[in-house]
């Protein structure tokens, strides 16, 4: 991580001025010491103008001449380059405060992902941190420009609020960086859909930290990362090297929507491979909307299939009794159908609303351990 509070001198000499002053306590000129040295004139003329740099070959010669050690003088070249480096970063720096406004850093800060400070210079180095960056070009290459797609196979560019999307899917990244998970295995994952199926309909006090670990197992990386402002999604799924992720943020706080996300995740790394990216709730370039489809129709035959939705509709009317018993005879969440029975206007919206189970990470502190 850049320094933020390091000291750097204001001003570093360049080799040139000390190389002018042994010249001259020594009495050579500039002709001579080219001749003495076997370099071309031009050269140490260039060199003594401060125009060009001493090369490693050009410190021992210096040392035979001048009796004064290569390593000196290399390391005179090395503090004068890092310091022009610094400059030029610090202009980088001065480039990119209206882009670390974009972001919703003080969110960010109270989370933990970004160091808290008010100063911007301090934002943006902290950013370029975050996302291990070292220009805004780096931050638009990756996630605008689709330059390192074997990595990033979708574009931000024209989506309303990137900045805070692109945080937020940065964050899971770091997340997952910090599990521990074997290689991935889709038969193993398969056959444990039945018992995250069961932890859905149970719906435990621990039930995140019961499918993370499950998952894991099937070397599936599933993390919570808190909502950011302006960044409303609901889950995403990629591949991170060799390991799919499936992040969530549980934005509903209602457990039926959050395992219809979990299962549109599962039906993506089941249905779609390594190579496509979904991200809930927003809409991207390099979306594919088939894919999607497939996903949701995934997800709703694992919690309520179309066969067992058409039993329950042969009851009229449909009580709060028949729900629950229908909920326990098809191993699913009382809540997952009513949610169904809503969102398809079966029954309307608030009927059935106590049988939702509150989700809500922050206020049950339910996140994963950081070491996974």
């Amino acid at each position: 991580m850049a320094a933020i509070n390091q000291y750097y001198p204001e001003s570093v000499t360049h080799p040139s001025e000390i190389l002018i002053e042994s010249l001259e306590e020594k009495n050579i000129g500039a002709k001579e010491f080219a001749i003495k040295t076997g370099k071309p004139e031009k050269t140490i003329t260039a060199l003594l103008k401060g125009e060009s740099s001493i090369t490693p070959e050009m410190a021992i010669l210096f040392e035979q001449v001048l009796k004064i050690p290569a390593h000196f003088w290399l390391e005179a070249q090395r503090n004068y380059d890092e310091y022009l480096a610094r400059i030029n970063f610090q202009k980088n720096i001065d480039e990119c405060k209206e882009w670390a406004k974009g972001f919703p850093y003080p969110k960010m800060a109270s989370l933990g992902w970004v160091k808290k400070t008010r100063k911007i210079e301090e934002k943006v180095v902290e950013l370029f941190n975050f996302f291990s960056i070292a220009t805004k070009k780096g931050f638009e290459d990756y996630y605008y420009n689709q330059r390192t797609k074997v990595a990033f196979r979708i574009s931000l560019k024209d989506q309303e609020n990137a900045t805070a999307i692109a945080a937020w899917l940065r964050q899971g990244e770091l997340q997952a960086e910090k599990i521990s998970a074997p290689d991935f295995d889709k038969a193993k994952f398969k056959n444990k859909l039945p018992l995250i199926k069961k932890i859905m309909a149970e719906q435990p006090k621990n039930f995140f930290e019961e499918l993370h670990e499950i998952c894991k197992s099937a070397g599936v990386k599933v993390v919570h990362t808190p909502c950011l402002p302006k960044a409303p999604i609901h889950g995403s799924t990629r591949w991170i090297k060799d390991s799919p992720l499936i992040q969530l943020s549980g934005r509903y706080k209602r457990n039926d929507i959050f395992w219809f996300t979990f299962f549109h995740e599962v039906g993506h790394i089941l249905l779609h491979g390594k190579k496509y990216i979904s991200i809930e709730n927003i809409k991207v370039e390099g979306e594919n909307q088939e894919f999607e489809n497939q996903a949701d129709e995934f997800a709703s035959d694992w919690i309520l299939s179309k066969e067992e939705e058409r039993e329950i509709l042969k009851l009229n009317p449909i009580t709060y009794k028949d729900i629950v018993e229908y909920a326990e005879k098809f191993g699913t969440h009382p809540a997952c159908i009513i949610g169904r029975f809503q969102h398809e206007k079966i029954i309307p919206f608030g009927v059935g609303n106590d049988l939702f189970e509150p989700i809500d990470f922050e206020a049950n502190n339910k996140t994963v351990p950081n070491n996974g």
